[in-house]
């Protein structure tokens, strides 16, 4: 690839072989040509490196001046690929390379770029923060890279991100490495890089390869009890859980570990610090489940995940493209799995079209599954075990004697139980979990009668009251799901949804509410007659 030997001496102490597809595709881009690039490829593909070699080889050390600028979304990404870029260049002590982030002294960060710099990993914040108090100059940058753009859009990240490229040089040179292509990275394509060649591994916007994806139909109220067992049903289990908010993602978290799981909670409200320790122990896999919010778990990369599960589906494709990205790396199998409800199953359908891949449903194990699969891993785990005959040795014979009067198959049965029993416990009369039945959403009732004076808003919506609320697991897509059910044309607009424990209300356009009214009501969801009617609106206008 035409990297110098220093470099490829690094290289080999890292135990690298052979370059990911990705490298072999974009090192000799990045080293020989003079072009942009764009390369759209699955996280853990080995982009650091794709970027890192190249930019190495290229800093000119005598030019004490900042020559290379790699933007990432996030604290930790930033100091991830610091540490990749000093292995790389591990054996060229001249080449400077200084990270820049929030959450640590910036006043310590000013005196690192003081004493030299010719690569800067930065979060976008911090890089502006230092802009702003002119401690760091970009007039001499030659190189740019934009690592997880999609991801740095994702987080907010769109005004910095325009801000920092208008202050560089124009004759740069700039690398955007994304998991997706949506609109918003294409505009930027577009503005700020000149002709970039596209390097696609795999299709635009589509998931990791190695990655099943699978997904169960349940109550809400039995999630969590899903969540337990599909843990137990994969003893070595090592995985992300992801909820929708910083309060299910405690409450999970909790409850995983009152149950005697190695589990902990990663989300906004705790500090940098504990953030810190709970990934630490995770990457060092203290914990085999980490429960997090999307945010949070940015920056976290580890490469032998074996299970991503959504807890609660996101709302946008390219956040699901984002979470199943993270296991099914590196060459090894992954598993996305999907906790639904009966109403989720058209976004099923979407992610299926989008992501190009076959989405199996599966049914919750049972309890005999289980309890074999566990007993199976543990006999597994006695077979494979290393035995140190010289330290077991001198206690050999009181054993034998300890335990002469046992036979051998009440000793088998004695020595599983020990680990095995707590399983045992738990599901001998752990109620199965039941595969919801789809309720019809439409039945035929009376029509009711069209009321004279009802509200409508400026915007031509009127306000429905609905007698199902949080209490009966309903989010907003299910409120959409049940409107749009109704319609055999295009998909109907909803307004604004606002969901109470035992009720909702919620916003259709005026000519059809009377529509809505009539075939929702009597409708059943989950065993919950519905009654839809028009919601009074105290102290608003009534029009005809």
């Amino acid at each position: 690839m035409g990297l110098s030997p220093l470099i490829l001496k690094a290289v080999t102490d890292l135990k690298f072989e052979q370059p990911t597809p990705v490298q072999s595709k974009v090192i000799p881009v990045i080293l020989n040509q003079k072009q942009d690039v764009v390369a759209l490829a699955q996280t853990g593909t080995g982009k650091t490196a794709a970027f890192g070699l190249p930019l190495i080889q290229l800093i000119e050390p005598n030019n004490h001046s900042v020559q290379a600028l790699i933007l990432a979304p996030t604290r930790e990404l930033c100091l991830q690929i610091t540490d990749d870029l000093l292995s790389f260049a591990q054996y060229l002590d001249a080449v400077r390379i200084v990270p820049v982030y929030g959450g640590a002294s910036i006043e310590v960060q000013i005196k690192a770029l003081k004493n030299g710099a010719h690569i800067v990993v930065a979060t976008p914040g911090r890089l502006i923060d230092l802009l702003n108090r002119r401690a760091l100059h970009l007039s001499k940058v030659k190189y740019l890279v934009l690592d997880e753009a999609d991801e740095m859009l994702n987080r907010g990240f769109a005004a910095d991100i325009q801000t920092i490229l208008e202050k560089l040089p124009k004759e740069r040179r700039t690398f955007l490495f994304s998991a997706t292509m949506p609109a918003e990275i294409a505009a930027i394509t577009h503005k700020y890089m000149n002709e970039p060649l596209e390097i696609t591994l795999g299709a635009k916007n589509t998931g990791a390869e190695n990655v099943q994806h699978i997904y169960y139909v349940v109550h809400a109220k039995d999630k969590y009890l899903l969540l337990k067992r599909i843990i137990d049903f994969n003893p070595g289990l090592y995985g992300i859980v992801f909820c929708r908010t910083r309060k299910e993602t405690q409450e999970i978290a909790d409850k995983l570990m009152h149950d005697g799981y190695n589990a902990d909670a990663l989300h906004g409200e705790l500090s940098q610090s504990q953030r810190d320790f709970v990934m630490n122990r995770f990457r060092l896999r203290q914990l085999d489940v980490l429960v997090a919010t999307d945010v949070a778990a940015r920056g976290l990369d580890v490469d032998d995940l074996t299970h991503v599960i959504h807890f609660s589906l996101p709302d946008d494709i390219e956040v699901y493209t984002h979470r199943s990205g993270r296991t099914g790396r590196a060459g090894k199998k992954g598993v996305s799995v999907s906790l639904i409800h009966l109403r989720e199953k058209s976004r099923i359908k979407e992610l299926e079209r989008t992501l190009q891949k076959k989405f199996t449903m599966a049914t919750p194990p049972t309890n005999r599954e289980i309890c074999e699969k566990q007993l199976f891993s543990l006999i597994d785990r006695i077979e494979r075990v290393e035995v140190e005959h010289t330290d077991i040795e001198p206690y050999l014979p009181l054993i034998l004697k300890k335990l002469s009067w046992i036979d051998r198959e009440e000793l088998i049965k004695r020595f599983v139980s020990i680990e095995f029993n707590r399983f045992l416990d738990y599901y001998k009369n752990a109620r199965e979990i039941e595969h919801p039945v789809e309720s019809p959403v439409l039945i035929q009732s009376k029509p009711k009668k069209k009321k004279e004076n009802i509200v409508i808003s400026s915007d031509g919506y009127v306000r429905l009251f609905i007698n199902i609320g949080k209490s009966a697991g309903i989010y907003p897509n299910d409120i959409i799901a049940m409107v749009n059910s109704i319609s055999t044309g295009k998909r109907i607009k909803i307004g604004k949804i606002q969901l109470f424990d035992n009720f909702s209300f919620f916003e259709v356009p005026y000519d059809i509410a009377s529509e809505v009214c009539e075939s929702l009501s009597q409708a059943v969801y989950e065993g919950k007659r519905l009654s839809v009617d028009y919601a009074e609106q105290k102290g608003r206008k009534k029009q005809k």
